[in-house]
């Protein structure tokens, strides 16, 4: 029998972290991983939905 792997993106019960970096990037992160270096939890955690709304309601276009 043959292993499927699941990316934790897409699995619906997962909870995410919303990670920022010094640069003021943000990143939805699987709650079970590692905060990997030089990233910090500003959000969470929460289902998938509700760290995407964070995110829009405080992402800054530093392109601007």
């Amino acid at each position: 029998m043959s292993e499927q792997y699941v990316n934790p993106f897409d699995e619906p019960k997962n909870q995410f972290i919303v990670l920022i970096n010094h640069n003021g990037q943000y990143s939805l992160w699987p709650e079970f991983k590692q905060t990997p270096s030089g990233w910090r939890n500003t959000f969470g955690p929460a289902d998938k939905a509700e760290c995407i709304q964070y995110v829009e309601s405080n992402w800054q276009d530093i392109r601007v």
